[in-house]
């Protein structure tokens, strides 16, 4: 009889689930372990900025009447000629950077966030068919994902998009900007969570509790998604938190390249494609300070989630 078991015995009150979270490995860890504990604070910080953007930026970047030629290309605040209003400077539309940068990191993260989740519903549920069914349903999805994986994640999204754009009436490709490159980002990731969750599934539908399961007559979708799925959730929470640092990336490479979001709903690489084409005539600000935001919330991404993947496999330390 364990010291929790006594004491329950004894009329003591078990503890909560709250508290046997806080007392786990996994928050121990987390507290020891300082590189986590700085991009987590970073990340949630980012994501509180985001979120609150339309309430504390100084001004909206998105309405003509808020904003003054006059105002235009003027550096930071700490620069000659700045103002303590455009802390981080404006650019060449009079805009205030500070602004347009909380603004931009909204989108970034509304795409980036959305574009894993969707890659991560396919890949998981291929990966559990795969894993599960074997035979010729393997055999066809593993060949999809060889011949995906033999294209580079950015030139598949580009591919998509390019043929969005070629499809689609440019009024309605316009109003439809954001859904495309989500599905692009989304469809060009999901190999990476199919083969990690298709190993896992091999491994466990050879286990008792899944000829349990199918001994007492449970059918096949509810063995993977209510019996199998909690026990390969490990490595997919890894790999998405590292997903969702490169989606960021990729969704600033495209639109950096003018493929991704539209100008009207600029994001971190849209600003930086922006202040790339003023770059050499001294406005260096308009381009290194969205270059500055999305090398600190990819870096703080990829902590955590390299810290997660020590924490759920320790032998890779």
């Amino acid at each position: 009889m364990n010291t929790t078991t006594l004491k329950n015995a004894a009329g003591t009150q078990a503890p909560s689930a709250w508290r046997r979270f806080a007392d786990s490995d996994f928050v121990y860890s987390f507290r020891r372990t300082p590189t986590a504990v700085i991009s987590a604070v970073m990340l949630l910080l980012f994501v509180l900025v985001a979120v609150l953007a339309p309430w504390i930026a100084p001004q909206n970047p998105f309405d003509p009447a808020a904003l003054d030629l006059l105002n235009a290309r003027l550096p930071p605040a700490w620069l000659e000629g700045g103002q303590t209003k455009f802390f981080l400077g404006t650019d060449d539309q009079g805009r205030d950077l500070l602004s347009i940068l909380l603004n931009g990191l909204r989108i970034s993260l509304v795409v980036s966030v959305c574009a894993t989740l969707f890659s991560l519903v396919i890949g998981v549920t291929l990966g559990l068919i795969s894993g599960y069914a074997g035979g010729r349903i393997d055999n066809l999805i593993m060949r999809v994902a060889d011949i995906q994986l033999s294209f580079p994640t950015i030139l598949v999204a580009l591919l998509i998009d390019g043929l969005s754009r070629a499809l689609l009436p440019p009024a309605l490709h316009e109003q439809l900007a954001l859904v495309v490159v989500i599905f692009a980002i989304g469809i060009s990731t999901w190999v990476q969570y199919a083969r990690t969750v298709r190993g896992a599934t091999l491994v466990e539908r050879s286990k008792d509790y899944v000829h349990a399961a199918r001994l007492i007559g449970m059918g096949p979708l509810r063995i993977l998604f209510r019996h199998v799925l909690p026990n390969v959730l490990g490595p997919v929470l890894v790999i998405a938190t590292l997903s969702l640092g490169m989606a960021i990336l990729t969704e600033a490479t495209l639109s950096f390249l003018g493929l991704g979001v539209p100008p009207t709903s600029p994001s971190l690489g849209t600003l930086i494609r922006i202040g790339n084409e003023v770059l050499f005539s001294g406005e260096w600000w308009v381009t290194v300070m969205p270059s500055v935001c999305l090398v600190l919330l990819a870096l703080a991404i990829n902590l955590l989630g390299d810290w997660l993947r020590d924490v759920f496999n320790p032998k890779l330390k």
